[in-house]
């Protein structure tokens, strides 16, 4: 079974409404008792200027954000491939980013 983990960033089927993208892990691995998803950020091209974009320079995707409103759960069989993985330092942009929407300090 494919297993993404947190802070890589996966090409998947996110359904036929957000389509194929490619979402950030932000989830810690599931264990066999719990249900098997996985918490993604999505990446977008379509920025509005919201302070919930967290915009990161990435070679290996288009120019956009993670917007960490659009939170959500995915089956590890939506994951189609790996394209990356974010350093410690642009995964703590989006975890602050991420924190400060769920009003957690």
């Amino acid at each position: 079974m494919i297993a993404p983990q947190r802070g890589e960033v996966w090409l998947a089927d996110c359904g036929a409404v957000a389509k194929v993208r490619p979402p950030l892990v932000i989830s810690i691995p599931f264990k066999d008792s719990d249900r098997a998803l996985i918490t993604v950020v999505p990446h977008t091209t379509s920025l509005i200027g919201s302070e919930f974009e967290v915009k990161l320079p990435l070679t290996w995707l288009k120019e956009g954000a993670f917007n960490v409103q659009a939170t959500f759960p995915l089956a590890p069989p939506r994951f189609i491939r790996r394209l990356g993985v974010l350093s410690g330092e642009q995964l703590d942009l989006v975890e602050t980013a991420l924190k400060h929407w769920q009003g957690l300090k």
